[in-house]
């Protein structure tokens, strides 16, 4: 995500929260920021990359937990840290924006971890940070939100935001045919459009929707939050009369969208959600909802970070690959939840 923007928690507690704002933001899928089991990896007797070996350092930096997705970033990667007896984990904070946490990073280098692994607030902000960390012999993990120099990471492991769009229109162009809908009516809730990767998330929806000769009738752009959701899908709902498919990009902003459909009485179209929350996947099973369905974006990432960050400062890599180095740059797919395989999913719920 790479700009410049206050931190998530003044947008969702903002003046400017609709009346309903405080009860969705209680809602939203952060009330538990237990990992499940299947979130993280403990010492496996058949993989040698979790025997133990060097004691090693890893600096952890992250924006506040104040979304249910980053939650689960932190919340992951400290329970990794703990499944290896050789990780002493070491977080510092990130402050409100990329300045604070920049600030943090520095006074984290002069304590010379052995690796470090970071969320950034803002990619291009702190790519100066991991020029300088990398510099002094110190490998960066970036999570998520991309560095633009190459130079700035050891590694880079993030989701694949193109993708994300790229299933969710296929689920939707899919079921438009299913239903021979020869002109669907299509709306779409973005996240923030400043961002790079809600860019990216628009592009993969609308490439996936035209090979189906379909297009986006109304889309309107919220916050990542419940209370900008709510806003927008009422909004968009006002707009489209009729509608026969929504995507909503983010599950946590989800709460707000749907809370919004419920109260204008709208039932005629299927939703799809994005990223996969513990909620939306429990939505999806009961089926008892427009939301039929949510495509990955998976905060277990910060779980392999820690993993990998282990690896590259102990200058191991990857059991199971040939190559003696962890590689450069991991993306993981996007995957589409659905009611047959929402119990599957639920594991990975954040």
């Amino acid at each position: 995500m790479r700009m410049n923007h206050p931190s998530r928690r003044s947008l969702l507690f903002g003046g400017a929260a609709l009346g309903a704002g405080a009860v969705l933001a209680a809602c939203t899928s952060n009330e538990s920021n237990n990992p499940t089991t299947a979130q993280t990896k403990g010492a496996d007797a058949s993989n040698a990359n979790t025997a133990a070996g060097k004691a090693v350092t890893i600096g952890f930096s992250a924006p506040a937990a104040d979304h249910g997705w980053i939650a689960a970033i932190t919340s992951n990667a400290k329970a990794q840290a703990s499944a290896y007896s050789d990780v002493t984990f070491k977080q510092v904070e990130a402050g409100k924006d990329a300045a604070a946490q920049r600030a943090a990073l520095d006074t984290l280098i002069a304590e010379k971890p052995d690796v470090i692994v970071l969320l950034p607030h803002d990619g291009k902000e702190l790519n100066a940070f991991g020029l300088k960390a990398m510099e002094a012999g110190i490998p960066v993990v970036n999570l998520d939100r991309a560095f633009p120099d190459a130079l700035a990471y050891r590694l880079q492991i993030k989701g694949d935001n193109y993708g994300m769009g790229v299933a969710a229109g296929h689920y939707i162009g899919k079921a438009m045919k299913a239903k021979n809908i020869a002109s669907p009516v299509i709306g779409e809730i973005a996240g923030m459009d400043e961002l790079e990767l809600t860019q990216e998330r628009s592009k993969g929806f609308a490439d996936a929707l035209k090979t189906y000769g379909f297009k986006v009738a109304n889309r309107r752009a919220a916050r990542f939050t419940a209370d900008s959701g709510q806003k927008e899908a009422q909004n968009l709902l006002q707009a489209l009369p009729k509608l026969d498919a929504l995507w909503n990009h983010d599950d946590d902003q989800g709460i707000g969208v749907l809370a919004a459909i419920t109260a204008a009485s709208r039932s005629e179209f299927l939703m799809v959600g994005g990223a996969g929350s513990k909620k939306a996947i429990e939505d999806i099973a009961a089926d008892k909802s427009v939301l039929k369905a949510t495509v990955t974006y998976s905060p277990s990432m910060a779980s392999s970070a820690i993993s990998l960050a282990r690896l590259i400062a102990q200058g191991r890599g990857m059991a199971d690959l040939v190559e003696l180095q962890v590689p450069k740059e991991i993306i993981l797919s996007s995957e589409t939840i659905t009611k047959e395989n929402a119990s599957t999913y639920l594991k990975l719920g954040f």
